[in-house]
């Protein structure tokens, strides 16, 4: 039979059923499934697990496999609590190696600084930190990375605002780092970022380009006046203690001398004095002891004698004086 228009009737179409029974089955299957795929995961050693419950905090679990309730129930987000993060100021690093290659943009709004003396200082700094605190880290500070980095450039430009420009390039670079260590560690505890700071170390410090010429040669001049400085000082060491050695070694040789000319002045007047007392008591005896005496000390140092009578006349023309030389 057929319809008006030449159609078999729907009803004698051989059209199967479809199976609910087994579609529903194999949804039923597929969503087990993959509820249990979506509700295991692994933490990893470094990490910790933040489990939210439709979107909320629920628990923090730690390294290995853990289970939550199915997707979209309770979500996790892994947290790298034991990594050293690290974060650059005034300077990108684009790779790191044997050759460092560091990007060539401008980041002068972060690292130029005013110092207390009124003189700008380009400052380069590296704050390294961990995350001690997951939950404060994920959900207690909104953008937490850029408060952190806001803080960093605010305590740096507060502790280089209190020295001068000298002692930022030269002698209080480890003096900044500790003191920007510490206040904001104090700011990142206070604020509840989670964050440990760990270190603070100054890259690289110098004056603006524009005026770093004109640095370098008053420095260069300063270091030369330290040289000249330290070279006088070592010259004055050496020589003042010399001199007052030559004089203290004068004066104890003229203290020697004028002890000894007194003693033998003391001596020869002592000798006088005895010598005095014998000729007034014995003059002749005296005298002719004084004599041979004087004898004993002159004829040694002549080289030829000629002993005459003293009552003998004519005598010197037949001696030959001058061929004795004059002596």
């Amino acid at each position: 039979m057929t319809d008006g228009e030449g159609f078999p009737p729907f009803k004698d179409l051989n059209v199967p059923k479809p199976n609910w029974r087994l579609i529903v089955s194999l949804f039923v299957g597929f969503t087990l499934i993959l509820a249990v795929w979506s509700s295991a995961f692994t933490v990893q050693p470094k990490e910790v697990g933040i489990v939210l419950k439709f979107g909320q905090y629920k628990r923090q679990v730690p390294p290995g496999l853990n289970w939550k309730l199915p997707y979209p129930i309770e979500t996790v987000q892994l947290v790298p609590v034991l990594e050293v993060h690290k974060r650059e100021y005034g300077f990108r690093t684009e790779q790191a190696g044997v050759r460092t290659r560091y990007s060539t943009r401008d980041y002068g709004q972060e690292s130029l600084m005013l110092c207390g003396d009124r003189n700008v200082a380009d400052v380069e700094w590296v704050a390294q930190f961990i995350i001690k605190d997951a939950r404060q880290y994920l959900f207690s500070v909104r953008n937490v990375v850029d408060t952190f980095d806001d803080l960093n450039e605010s305590v740096m430009r507060e502790v280089v605002g209190d020295r001068s420009v000298t002692e930022v390039l030269t002698t209080g670079r480890n003096e900044i780092e500790l003191e920007v260590k510490l206040k904001l560690g104090e700011l990142c505890d206070a604020y509840q970022t989670g964050i440990e700071l760990q270190q603070i170390l100054l890259q690289d410090v110098n004056p603006p380009e524009p005026v770093k010429a004109s640095f370098n040669e008053v420095n260069k001049a300063q270091q030369e006046r330290e040289q000249r400085r330290n070279e006088a000082e070592t010259r004055y060491k050496n020589i003042i203690p010399r001199a007052r050695g030559e004089a203290e070694q004068t004066i104890a040789e003229a203290e020697g001398y004028a002890t000894d000319r007194v003693n033998r002045s003391k001596g020869n007047v002592a000798a006088f004095n005895e010598l005095l007392s014998a000729y007034q008591q014995y003059p002749e005896v005296t005298r002719t002891r004084m004599f041979l005496e004087t004898l004993e000390r002159v004829l040694p140092k002549l080289k030829s004698k000629v002993i005459v009578d003293s009552e003998l006349k004519g005598v010197l023309p037949l001696l030959q004086l001058n061929g004795q030389g004059g002596n």
